[in-house]
């Protein structure tokens, strides 16, 4: 009776076995969410982990010590466009055409990963600020390169818990973040792009002393005037990175409680250096190194801290690597997948690896016929080489405008009467307080070299020794001791560039950067000597 009893259920055993093990497949095989959540204009120094007594960034912090903090993230560019382009491409902004070019065309053959990733069933989207500023729809797009945009939901006026400085953007990043979720199909995996507009400029004067920060424990970079004014400054940044970091914060938590933190890939970084002089738009240590932390409890073990050498250009193979999406439909990606370094399974997967390369072309409208300052940086994890093509330029921009009846502006601008800041020269360079009081003291005995190291014409090459010299102030290039480092790297920048297709090296027209059309307002400036 009982072997007859087996007989007749065997199948139907067996069916459901087979079933079990499938159910248990699909679970082993959930795919992974992804949030990125990415800054704007924050150097790599300014997180609580990283060092800094004045900006306290728990969240940053929190994905840190539970997973990854990478000590030489380099950004792809000092400016944001080409930067977060090469982050969605794979590919370095002289690879990108006009989507390596700030406020330019994004054309649409340059593919970013989350495209991929929505094909493969993801739910993808952004909030705050995405990959910009770029003429998108002119390039033939239908959304933004980094996703569908939630910024629908705004803090209302008068909200305590609603921004706490003016400068700070309304939108409620965790809000349109949950309201994003909401929209997903059950058990569908996500990417989500969190891109505070924060700490851009402009920031609310003297927000940060309001707000109870100590301005004495502000560090000033030492290519900066050590002042109140600069230390007030940079307390005013503090709020602003502080309010980036908070919803991070919101974001963690609440993909903790409905029980998805486990299986989300957390990358937090930004997109280039501080909108300081001499930081952002510019080819040194505070305008490309970044913060980058990533975590996840259920793929990545935690508490390390890493000091490769990680490229903007190897987010996107990355992220297809561990979603286990191929790169069908992208444009050849020049990053390189560090899944194995993620994951510990493979820790020597950049072994071999000596160098990564940030860029900048034009940046803002700074000079005469819109041109740029095209740089290359190239960065070891002890040198910093880099090389100005336009060395007769100025690198923060022309010292003079025009106005608009072809008059000349004064010599270092104006007071604009609509922000109360320096306006009409340097353009390259954010309004800021620290700004004005370079230029308020150009002629200063004591503050004048300061001045000088922000806007002052810089020779083709410069060499820095970023251990000894984080603050790039000491130019070895010309130094005899120094000469066969800074002939090897030069050799290795020039051979990674024509391998890669920079057209300032190979191609008929190094100058085709300066051809792309601007989609944002446009300067006038003087011809300068220079000029044909």
């Amino acid at each position: 009776m009982k072997s007859k009893f087996l007989l007749n259920y065997l199948p139907l055993l067996f069916v459901l076995f087979i079933l079990s093990c499938q159910e248990s497949q699909k679970a082993e095989v959930k795919r992974p969410n992804i949030l990125i959540a990415i800054s704007d204009d924050q150097s790599f120094a300014h997180t609580s982990i990283n060092g800094s007594e004045l900006i306290q960034t728990p969240a940053f912090d929190r994905v840190a010590r539970e997973g990854i903090l990478f000590t030489n993230c380099i950004a792809a560019s000092p400016g944001c466009a080409p930067s977060r382009a090469a982050l969605l491409t794979g590919r370095y902004p002289w690879q990108n055409e006009q989507a390596g070019q700030h406020a330019s065309e994004y054309p649409k053959k340059y593919v970013p990963f989350p495209d991929l990733l929505e094909k493969a069933g993801y739910k993808i989207g952004y909030t705050g600020k995405g990959c910009a500023p770029f003429n998108w729809k002119i390039g033939g797009r239908t959304s933004n390169p980094a996703g569908p945009v939630y910024n629908d939901i705004k803090y209302a006026e008068n909200d305590p818990n609603g921004p706490p400085a003016n400068g700070i953007h309304k939108e409620n990043y965790f809000a349109n973040f949950k309201k994003f979720l909401k929209e997903r199909e059950k058990d569908q995996p996500f990417y989500f792009w969190y891109g505070a507009f924060e700490p851009h400029r402009s920031f609310e004067k003297g927000s940060g002393k309001r707000l109870g920060k100590d301005i004495q424990l502000a560090k000033v970079p030492g290519f900066l005037p050590d002042t109140s004014v600069i230390k007030s400054d940079i307390a005013d940044y503090a709020i602003e990175i502080e309010w980036f970091d908070k919803h991070l914060g919101e974001m963690l938590d609440y993909l903790k409680e409905i029980g998805e933190l486990d299986n989300t890939i957390v990358i937090v970084t930004s997109d280039n250096g501080m909108s300081f002089p001499r930081a952002k738009a510019n080819g040194y240590e505070y305008g490309i190194h970044v913060p980058l932390a990533i975590s996840s409890p259920k793929l990545i073990p935690g508490e390390r801290v890493l000091d490769d050498l990680i490229s903007f250009t190897d987010f996107a193979p990355t992220i297809l690597d561990i979603c286990g999406v191929t790169q069908e439909g992208m444009l050849p990606i020049t990053g390189k997948s560090i899944k194995g370094l993620l994951t510990n399974t493979d820790p020597t997967v950049l072994k071999g690896r000596d160098f990564v390369f940030s860029s900048r072309e034009r940046h803002s409208s700074s000079r005469w016929h819109n041109l740029g300052y095209p740089v290359r940086s190239m960065r070891t994890k002890q040198f910093l080489l880099t090389k100005n093509f336009k060395p007769e330029r100025w690198p923060a921009g022309a010292p003079q405008m025009l106005d608009k009846e072809g008059n000349l502006y004064p010599m270092y601008g104006k007071i604009n009467p609509a922000t109360g800041m320096y306006d009409y020269a340097f353009t390259d360079i954010d309004a800021c307080p620290s700004k004005d009081f370079l230029i308020e003291h150009h002629d200063d005995k004591k503050w004048g070299k300061y001045f000088d190291l922000a806007v002052a014409k810089r020779p083709e090459i410069e060499l820095f020794d970023i251990k000894r010299d984080p603050m790039c102030l000491d130019n070895l290039a010309t130094n005899p001791d120094y000469q066969v480092i800074k002939d090897e790297l030069i050799a290795k920048m020039d051979s990674f560039l024509t391998k890669t297709g920079d057209p300032r090296l190979v191609g008929k027209d190094p100058d085709i950067f300066e051809t792309y059309k601007r989609y944002s307002p446009i300067r006038d400036f003087p011809k300068p000597d220079w000029a044909k």
